[in-house]
């Protein structure tokens, strides 16, 4: 009932708006089948009278009139059925972006060391998949239920006028099926919970077919056959298992229906049975065989809505295990202020770290110091801690033991934006963001005006504006080849445009700490050289 309240909570903030026009118009939708059924009522009522008239002119016109009264009802059941897809339809796009934001933002929110969990990795691809349309399911399956509802109480009161145990009958022809839908659900969510990892094997494999950072080794190495059966391997196995699943559920599905299908047609059997007794008008027998196949319509529909809340709730939970993850590295209730300038230095007091589901200390009892304005390279093998000390100072980890201080005060007592905002580091897997030149140097500092001229300052301190000249649009050309327009730059020519955005935040001239790895070692001397001449 909780995820219930809280599906729909999410999609009334998303679209409040189309939320409320779906239910009215749904509302609406629910009321006109009832007029015409009594239309249609009357209209064989009429013409069975007719037959016992001399003068047939009055009654016809009376038909007449009740068939314009059908054929509106009609046009507003098509009208509102169109309204109704317009607001389902534009209401979902909205829930769909809203949900998406959420998990964006608890995305960024979560600890970097999550993104190294096989298990979040799951607990993040789950969510991706439910996320977009589950609120909106659940909702529709809310708005259908009591449209049932409604329905189903409007005709309870024909049908028990004719006998109360047609309503009995309705519900129990219901009921197997129901029985099956609840139980289908519940096997196909664990199944698919079981196969998150495989899923997400295949789709990797997805990536390195699609992806255009792979795709140089994979024509290179001839892996793209190999790639391809790999998928078709470990999509196999999913695919038979899914199979037989549903084979079974059909199996069951296929009893449940013959079952109520028979107590249907006993039930359709006792009205014929009424009717050629004369107990029924030839207008009762349309009415209330017409009345009994909506009902069961809306007893249908009822149930079903009820398994697929029953689904959906399920599927919910996955999304929710999501928004409820909570990060480690928090700023606490009343941060420090980040020295500025820094006075006494940066220090490292017995540092060990280890990385989550790993039995190995990456760097264990570390102790360093560095002075304000001394530059300091950490020389290493690979895998000896260097990047680990990188993102420990910057706070992405905090230290299984002991701790890193700046002018003696622990970093753990900082604002974790204020830190960072005074912290640039270039790290060895950097990103090549698909916008333009200055979008990416302004991004070292997202405070400054888009069109700072301290864009072009940084470029320049960074060796990258005689690239950047060079360029067909200059700063405003498109990097990358993702979308129309991009211009894709050489490896040297990334290394020398990735520091240009450490420059744009150094100038403020309060921590400067640049980390560079696996960087030209011309542009590394360089960056080092130019750098030195800024350092407090």
């Amino acid at each position: 009932m909780l995820k219930i309240k809280r599906a729909v909570s999410l999609v009334w903030k998303s679209a409040p708006g189309w939320t409320a026009a779906h239910v009215v118009v749904t509302t609406i939708q629910s009321t006109l089948p009832f007029a015409l059924l009594y239309i249609i009522k009357s209209i064989v009522d009429n013409i069975a009278l007719s037959l016992k008239l001399p003068d047939k002119t009055q009654i016809f016109s009376h038909i007449l009139f009740l068939l314009i009264d059908a054929g509106i009802v009609m046009l507003l059941t098509h009208f509102s059925a169109v309204i109704a897809q317009i607001c389902s339809e534009t209401r979902s796009q909205r829930v769909t972006d809203y949900m998406q934001i959420l998990l964006y933002k608890k995305a960024i929110e979560i600890d970097l060391e999550a993104y190294e969990s096989p298990h979040y990795q799951d607990i993040l691809e789950r969510a991706k998949w439910e996320a977009p349309h589950r609120p909106t399911r659940m909702l529709n399956n809310l708005t259908a239920g009591g449209q049932g509802a409604v329905t189903l109480l409007a005709i309870a009161g024909l049908l028990i006028s004719l006998h109360w145990g047609l309503i009995c009958v309705l519900i129990v022809a219901a009921v197997p099926t129901m029985v099956v839908r609840l139980r289908q659900s519940k096997v196909m969510y664990n199944w698919h919970r079981h196969q998150t990892e495989v899923e997400r094997k295949a789709n990797y494999l997805g990536h390195l077919l699609l992806g255009s950072q792979p795709a140089k080794e994979i024509r290179l190495f001839n892996l793209g056959n190999m790639s391809i059966e790999r998928f078709a391997r470990i999509r196999g196995q999913p695919f038979r298992e899914k199979l037989a699943i549903l084979t079974r559920q059909a199996s069951f599905q296929l009893l449940a229906q013959g079952c109520s299908g028979m107590v249907m047609l006993a039930a359709y059997g006792f009205i014929i049975h009424q009717t050629i007794y004369g107990r029924f008008q030839l207008g009762d027998l349309v009415l209330y065989s017409q009345a009994f196949q909506r009902g069961q319509g809306a007893v249908q529909s009822l149930l079903a809505s009820l398994s697929g809340l029953h689904e959906n709730n399920l599927f919910l939970a996955d999304v929710f295990e999501f928004l409820e993850l909570q990060p480690t590295i928090v700023t606490p209730a009343d941060p420090k202020l980040v020295p500025r300038p820094i006075q006494q230095g940066i220090v490292f007091e017995d540092v060990s770290f280890r990385y989550q589901n790993s039995t190995r200390q990456a760097i264990e009892r570390v102790n360093l110091s560095i002075a304000p304005g001394e530059i300091v390279a950490l020389v290493g093998e690979n895998g000896s801690g260097k990047t680990t000390l990188a993102k420990l100072l910057c706070r992405l980890y905090d230290p299984t033991d002991g701790r890193i201080t700046i002018d003696g005060i622990d970093l753990k007592q900082f604002s974790v934006t204020d830190l960072h905002r005074q912290i640039g580091a270039i790290f060895q897997d950097f990103t090549r963001y698909q916008f333009t030149v200055a979008d990416n140097i302004w991004m070292g500092n997202i405070e400054l005006p888009i069109d700072s001229a301290r864009i072009a300052q940084a470029a320049r301190q960074s060796g990258a504006d005689r690239t950047i000249e060079q360029l067909p649009q200059g700063y405003e050309t498109l990097l990358g080849k993702w979308f129309k327009g991009g211009e894709e730059l050489s490896g040297g020519q990334w290394q020398k445009a990735v520091p240009a955005p450490i420059y744009l935040k150094l100038k403020q001239r309060i921590i400067n700490n640049v980390f560079y790895f696996s960087i030209a070692s011309n542009v590394r001397s360089s960056s080092f050289t130019q750098l030195s001449a800024i350092v407090l």
